[in-house]
């Protein structure tokens, strides 16, 4: 007998294995869940969840490779009606395994391996929810920035002109008060002048 290429054989044989397989998918898919030891149900996963998949394709090839397998067409129907919608949304992981401890009589390790009818709960986006708070939080500071700058350069351009402004009203009020303070200047001259000519009389 050829030796096993993957693992420890089920069984007397690979035909004897392969129907041990069937009988544990049929019992399986009947009941929901089954108790069984450790490796048959680590051998039966990868058979169960592929015979879901061409469940949830409900095609009737699909129907047809399940009947190979599984010839109770019990069986395939409710595999097809009514285990193939509940986990139509469900990308895989069609089955749970449960440790239940050891065996009394030959310390085997028990199991109980069930099928995942669950509904799929989508997982709530808590991470990206703050990661787009703190994007917009940093877009819009840079925004912000500007503002105050752009008011003393307002500030800055106007000066200059009001100053330009004042300063020739300034010049304007300096020019006008020197030109009133002349004639007073020349006064007091022409008043020395007069005093003399009358000094000059009463010599």
């Amino acid at each position: 007998m050829a030796a096993p290429t993957k693992g420890p054989r089920l069984g007397g044989g690979p035909a004897h294995e392969r129907l041990m397989l069937a009988n544990l998918a049929a019992a399986l898919f009947t009941h929901k869940s089954i108790k069984t030891t450790e490796t048959k149900a680590k051998r039966l996963r990868p058979v169960a969840e592929r015979l879901i998949t061409f469940a949830k394709r409900g095609d009737l090839h699909a129907r047809r490779r399940v009947l190979a397998v599984i010839g109770d067409k019990n069986v395939v129907h409710e595999l097809f009606t009514e285990i193939a919608p509940l986990v139509a949304e469900r990308d895989g992981g069609y089955t749970r395994i449960t440790k239940l401890g050891f065996r009394k009589g030959d310390n085997a390790s028990m199991v109980q391996i069930e099928l995942v009818l669950e509904p799929v709960n989508a997982k709530p986006k808590r991470r990206s929810e703050p990661v787009e708070e703190t994007k917009a939080a940093k877009t819009e500071k840079p925004a912000a920035a500007p503002a105050p700058a752009e008011e003393p350069v307002a500030e800055e351009e106007t000066a200059p002109v009001e100053s330009e402004e004042q300063a020739e009203a300034i010049d304007a009020e300096t020019a006008e008060i020197t030109a009133e303070e002349t004639p007073a200047e020349d006064a007091p001259a022409e008043d020395a002048a007069a005093d003399a000519e009358k000094a000059d009389d009463k010599q």
